[in-house]
């Protein structure tokens, strides 16, 4: 049976999820509420498993345990493709775009979606002006923050319900972080349910509606932005002493 295109942003449930490379788990029975709409931050140092839970989330990788349910649906085993249909669509750590093809190419790739190419251009070019200047060339010669305005720009063309991100911060220049953060936050007011996965706190935190703290494999505190934001950095300390 196909999975029903989701109408709303939905919430998602995550349940005892437990996830491993091989024989070493790195995700030891989370449990978490992300509230349908939110801004959810996903906060920890590295190796604490905040990225191996999105991949579990977003179907790039199968749970040794544990069940995700997304909009009251319960998907056993979320594959990609599943979860398209359902308006899920994850922009993993490192850009994902096409380095071979033009930023054009990139784009239209999307068209299949039923949305033709002009509207594909111009929701992308809309929001990232730099992209219809560099329109022709190829993807895999722009710049970090042009490669990750092209992944978030391919992401929007499909009008997503849940968007994922991890790091999109990565590598970046504060200026480009904020101004990608800024159309997080727009996004996020259309009702989309955003989860974002950041090593900085205050990055995620500026537009953040949830948050919680990943350490270890597990969820170390969950609550408000702010109050994350003050134990978050004390709870990396004390990881590392």
């Amino acid at each position: 049976m196909r999975p029903e295109r989701l109408t709303e942003a939905p919430p998602i449930e995550i349940s005892g999820v437990r996830a491993a490379y091989g024989r070493i788990e790195v995700v030891h029975g989370v449990d978490l509420s992300i509230p349908a709409g939110s801004v959810f931050a996903l906060l920890g140092p590295n190796g604490a498993g905040k990225s191996t839970l999105l991949k579990v989330i977003s179907g790039r990788m199968a749970p040794t345990s544990g069940t995700v349910a997304i909009g009251g649906l319960d998907l056993k085993k979320p594959t990609p493709e599943a979860l398209a249909k359902l308006g899920v669509c994850a922009i993993p750590e490192g850009r994902g775009v096409f380095p071979n093809l033009t930023v054009r190419d990139n784009l239209v790739m999307w068209s299949f979606k039923g949305v033709s190419v002009a509207e594909v251009e111009a929701v992308a070019y809309d929001r990232f002006p730099k992209l219809k200047e560099r329109r022709r060339q190829l993807a895999g010669t722009l710049s970090g923050g042009e490669q990750q305005m092209l992944a978030i720009a391919r992401a929007l063309v499909g009008d997503p319900k849940v968007l994922l991100l991890d790091e999109i911060s990565m590598g970046l220049a504060p200026l480009i972080v904020a101004e990608l953060y800024e159309l997080v936050g727009q996004v996020a007011s259309r009702g989309v349910t955003v989860v974002l996965v950041e090593q900085f706190v205050t990055t995620a935190v500026s537009v953040a509606t949830d948050a919680a703290i990943m350490l270890h494999g597990g969820i170390h505190a969950v609550g408000s932005p702010a109050e994350m934001g003050e134990i978050a950095t004390k709870a990396y300390l004390a990881d590392n002493d």
